[in-house]
């Protein structure tokens, strides 16, 4: 009996060999990719910061602009106005935006809110000197929030014909799973 010089004499390459080895690599590369995602923090919160000036108004907001359920993020609104702040501030924000954070508060307290059913209005009183006034609303995505939310952050100023925005800009959370 002839002891062959090699165990892989007589194999033949297959082509359904090299797909699932394509295949396999594929997938590992595809699993590098997603350790190396999550390695850098792109699969948690990523902060936008938006702004809009309207005459002498200018809002800022940094906010989650991609975010997932359980994590903590930042919704911090920054109204910038040359000469300070005589009257209490107002924001409207789209109501229902914040149906996907658990919250644990305003910082600082609005002292008071109101809601027409679409926006939230929260007045604040101005701070005492400068030119520059900030809210920060400690919150983290709901667990059961699937589905992220558009919305409107505005400066209102209340007339008699009702609320009129001084500045506004419009922003939307994606969340991932």
């Amino acid at each position: 009996m002839d002891v062959p010089e090699s165990t892989i004499t007589g194999l033949e390459s297959h082509a359904a060999g090299r797909i699932a080895l394509r295949l396999r690599r594929g997938f590992l590369l595809l699993l590098l990719l997603l350790v190396v995602a999550g390695v850098t923090g792109a699969l948690g919160v990523l902060t936008t910061t938006s702004s809009a000036t309207t005459g002498d108004w200018t809002l800022s907001l940094s906010y989650p602009r991609v975010a997932r359920a359980g994590l903590d993020t930042t919704w911090e609104v920054r109204v910038t106005h040359p000469g300070g702040f005589s009257k209490p501030i107002t924001l409207a924000v789209s109501r229902d935006y914040f149906d996907i954070f658990e919250t644990q508060g305003f910082h600082p307290d609005a002292s008071s809110s109101t809601q027409d059913g679409r926006t939230l209005y929260l007045t604040f009183d101005p701070p005492p000197s400068g030119d520059v006034f900030v809210v920060d609303f400690d919150a983290y995505i709901q667990p059961s929030s699937q589905v992220g939310r558009g919305a409107t952050v505005a400066v209102v100023d209340h007339t008699a014909a009702g609320p009129v925005p001084l500045v506004s800009l419009d922003y939307h959370t994606w969340l991932v799973p």
